[in-house]
């Protein structure tokens, strides 16, 4: 490995990405995902989104692939990050705990059919599992994306997707990557041009 550092974090990402791409459990919980949510949509259902630190941002950003666009013009789809209120979150964190953050969001906004994505690299963050536990009961599909620990989120998921990265950062980065191709299929299925 390179004493670079900057060309050392290049060589561990491609190699995470290279492991990524030959994992062939990854690859299905990704078409398994993307398949979810295509059905969702098409049946006028939501896709709802959460967190923490950079998966926040990450959950944020896939909900802006599918409202606005990935990569063709097309009619908008529902999705929402539910990372990005902040009135909604340090209400439910001052009333009810942090760990009910995510929770009582899908608590108020789920439906039947909607789709919950969790996002939690170590697998174990509580407000992702009560809010899994809740959209369980709510009748959603649920989605866990973690890291190679999978923590104890999967009893709790329909469908979970592994990233095989060796440290946060990289599980980050094949969530992202995971995300891209799923929203890229997405529009392939639903794309219509935008009216």
């Amino acid at each position: 490995m390179s004493q670079d550092k900057i060309a050392a974090h290049f060589q561990l990402s491609l190699a995470a990405m290279t492991a990524a791409a030959g994992d062939a459990t990854l690859l299905a919980a990704s078409r398994a995902i993307a398949a979810a949510s295509i059905k969702a949509l098409e049946q006028g259902r939501k896709i709802l989104l959460a967190g923490n630190g950079g998966s926040a941002a990450d959950a944020q950003h896939i909900a802006a692939e599918i409202i606005g666009r990935y990569k063709r013009d097309r009619a908008a789809w529902p999705a929402v990050a539910l990372t990005t209120d902040t009135s909604a979150l340090t209400a439910i964190a001052n009333d009810y705990g942090f760990e009910r953050v995510f929770a009582r969001q899908v608590e108020g906004l789920g439906q039947p059919g909607d789709v919950f994505i969790g996002i939690t690299t170590s697998g174990r963050s509580p407000n992702i599992l009560a809010a899994l536990e809740v959209a369980r009961q709510r009748g959603l599909v649920t989605v866990g994306m973690t890291g190679p620990s999978g923590g104890s989120m999967g009893a709790l998921c329909d469908h979970l997707l592994i990233a095989p990265g060796p440290e946060t950062a990289l599980v980050q980065q094949i969530h992202l990557m995971a995300a891209h191709a799923i929203c890229d299929e997405i529009e392939v299925v639903l794309g219509k041009p935008a009216p």
